[in-house]
């Protein structure tokens, strides 16, 4: 597995838990355990917005793997 295909199968990864926190952010009534959430998400946000970049720059220097 090349090191594209598995900063693309992470991003997948993170992309399903930030779907998983946002049900669980909306399903709380607890205003803390809901603050809990949104910060999870804030932070695999952060995440995601990062390995995307670094998934641009790896496609640049090896485009070879560029839509695989």
């Amino acid at each position: 597995m090349t090191v594209v295909s598995q900063v693309k199968q992470t991003l997948a990864n993170l992309k399903g838990a930030r779907g998983t926190l946002r049900m669980y952010s909306a399903q709380t009534r607890d205003q803390e355990t809901k603050a809990v959430f949104n910060d999870a998400l804030g932070i695999t946000d952060n995440i995601i917005t990062d390995l995307q970049n670094r998934l641009k720059i790896l496609e640049l220097k090896e485009p070879q793997y560029k839509g695989n």
